[in-house]
């Protein structure tokens, strides 16, 4: 409960309520829950004196804990709250209407105020004079109600008659996931029928993309761009820093562009030097344009490097690996008379949706 709670309170702006069940065990058990409602970002939380294994309120057969555990718990949640210096709201719960009797009922919710409790809540209770008897106790402390709807104990009432009667917080809790099973079983009756569900039940693509979040996560991803004049790249060669051609101008047959061209100079790696690639070394050392295209149409990076080079970067672009550069030099071979240069070696698109070609420069 606490780490899908924390992935609903990150994703949302207003204040969310969990439900903490019975605490999960005796009173420390108690504390422990609260500190971690706490640390997930609840706003609030309700915990209730059912005994374990707990179920529906409005279910036969309900059973809760002795009055003493019960208020025990509350003073339980509301010291570790003041110990964590939250302000999370607790929510006191008793079932012991159904499993015991309104009056009772009615003691529990009095010594939970008297506990601490932020708010109280009656489950099931069965009409609209136990609901006005229940907000008329400790006034000052907001009241809960429990709508359940399509057959639950409580009568069902609107937003507006339950402010009447005294309640401050109203739970609805099958309002959503109802609605929603009986949308997705009218469109999979659709479709198995040899049908679609009409346009008019479900909305754009482009209003789920910016319900998701899809359009604020692009205008974020604009702000970060790395253009190709602030490339920099460490990889298993060293480091390489990039600068701005002045003296070599890209031209090709099947490519034109007006962007500036990059050349990487290798900081560690000499292809001059004793400890080259032997039999290779010519054709690893042959300089190759390499071109990066984000899936939004800006260009990440042009530049010129060594073709050994690409061995080493497979760490900074993954869907380098597994390509067999020297095979494909070999099918290009050196030829003064007819360099090839714009010739395509690569040209593909990786899991991010990034083009990365690959050129004989």
């Amino acid at each position: 409960m606490i780490d899908q709670g924390r992935l609903i309170t990150e994703a949302v702006s207003i204040p969310v309520i969990g439900d903490a069940d019975n605490g999960y065990g005796n009173s420390m058990n108690v504390k422990r829950t609260v500190k971690g409602f706490i640390n997930a970002g609840f706003a609030g939380m309700i915990l209730e004196d059912q005994v374990s294994p707990k179920a529906c309120g409005h279910t036969k057969g309900r059973k809760v804990v002795s009055r003493e555990e019960a208020i025990m718990q509350i003073k339980a949640a509301v010291g570790a709250r003041n110990e964590s210096g939250s302000d999370i709201v607790i929510v006191a719960r008793t079932d012991s209407r159904q499993a015991l009797s309104f009056d009772e009922a009615l003691w529990r919710v009095r010594a939970f105020a008297d506990a601490g409790a932020d708010v109280l809540f009656i489950d099931a209770l069965a009409s609209r004079e136990e609901m006005k008897a229940f907000c008329a106790i400790a006034p000052g402390v907001p009241k809960m109600a429990n709508m359940l709807e399509g057959g639950g104990k409580t009568p069902i009432l609107s937003p507006v008659e339950l402010e009447e009667i005294g309640y401050k917080i109203i739970a609805y809790p099958l309002s959503l996931i109802g609605v929603s099973m009986r949308a997705m079983e009218d469109a999979l009756i659709a479709i198995k029928g040899g049908r679609i569900p009409p346009p008019s039940s479900l909305p754009s693509f482009e209003e789920i993309k910016d319900t998701l979040g899809f359009n604020h996560y692009y205008e974020e991803e604009k702000k970060y761009v790395v253009t190709p004049a602030q490339s920099s790249y460490r990889t298993a060669y060293g480091d390489y820093t990039s600068e701005r051609s002045s003296s070599r101008d890209f031209s090709s047959t099947t490519e034109k562009t007006q962007e500036p061209v990059i050349d990487i100079l290798p900081q560690l790696y000499d292809i001059g030097s004793s400890s080259s690639r032997g039999p290779s070394t010519g054709m690893w050392s042959r300089t190759l344009r390499l071109k990066i295209t984000g899936r939004d149409g800006v260009q990440k990076i042009d530049a010129r490097i060594p073709a050994g080079f690409l061995e080493g970067m497979t760490r900074i672009i993954p869907g380098l690996a597994g390509a067999n550069i020297m095979e494909r030099l070999q099918n290009a071979p050196i030829d003064a008379d007819n360099p090839q240069n714009g010739q395509i070696l690569l040209d593909f698109e990786d899991a991010m949706g990034d083009r990365i070609q690959v050129f004989i420069a």
